[in-house]
Parts: structure tokens; C-alpha cells; sequence
């Protein structure tokens, strides 16, 4: 079992950035991927931006070029820095480790909110 938890959320005007953090109670380079998924009002989750246990980034269209996802395993940490960000990036956003067995753990999510 491993918690997650994201820190980092809140409002930002169209344009601005923010960086979302997501804290691990264990070792986050054990899963096959973490990643940040987003759940927008009224839409389903979606896979935003992932990194892979062996270095590999992958990101959803929308943020390509204004996302990065990366990871420091000595603090279990993840972070999502997200810039020019629009109105449309407004939702809430979830840490995830995806595990090889399948499965996974998610965190509870923190609202980005974007205003234009």
C-alpha cells in the first residue's frame, strides 16, 4: 500500500504557472510509471503527463510544450510543472503510481483552477 499526496493547487490567471507536488509514503521508483491524471467538470479522468521506470516521459496532446513531469526518487516525490496555462487546465489533478502487476494507488487530487 503507498499514500500519495498532492500539494501545489489553487487559482492561477491564463498564462501563469504552477507547480503540483506529490509526496510519496514509499518508494516511488518501485512502480512501473507514475504519472498525473486530471478529471475536468462533467469529464472523465484522463492521463495528463507520465514517467516511466525506465526515464521515459509521455504527455497528453493538450499539454505537450507547457508540461514537465519529472521525479526525485531520494525524496519519493513527484512534480508537475505546468505553464501558459488556460482556462481548459482547470481541473482537479491526481498523482498516480501505476503498478507492473497492474493496479495502482492514486492521491486524493488538488483543484487547479484557472481563470481568464
Amino acid at each position: 500500500q503507498m499514500q500519495l499526496v498532492e500539494f501545489g493547487g489553487g487559482p492561477v490567471q491564463a498564462g501563469g504557472s504552477l507547480k503540483l507536488t506529490c509526496v510519496g509514503d514509499g518508494d516511488i521508483s518501485d512502480p512501473c510509471a507514475m504519472g498525473w491524471y486530471r478529471q475536468a467538470p462533467g469529464k472523465e479522468r484522463v492521463l495528463t503527463s507520465s514517467i516511466y521506470s525506465d526515464g521515459s516521459i509521455t504527455n497528453e496532446d493538450s499539454v505537450k510544450g507547457r508540461s514537465a513531469i519529472s521525479q526525485d526518487n531520494a525524496k519519493n516525490t513527484l512534480y508537475l510543472q505546468m505553464s501558459d496555462l488556460k482556462p481548459e487546465d482547470t481541473a482537479v489533478y491526481y498523482c498516480a503510481a501505476d503498478l507492473c502487476e497492474g493496479g495502482g494507488y492514486r492521491g486524493q487530487g488538488t483543484q487547479v483552477t484557472v481563470s481568464s
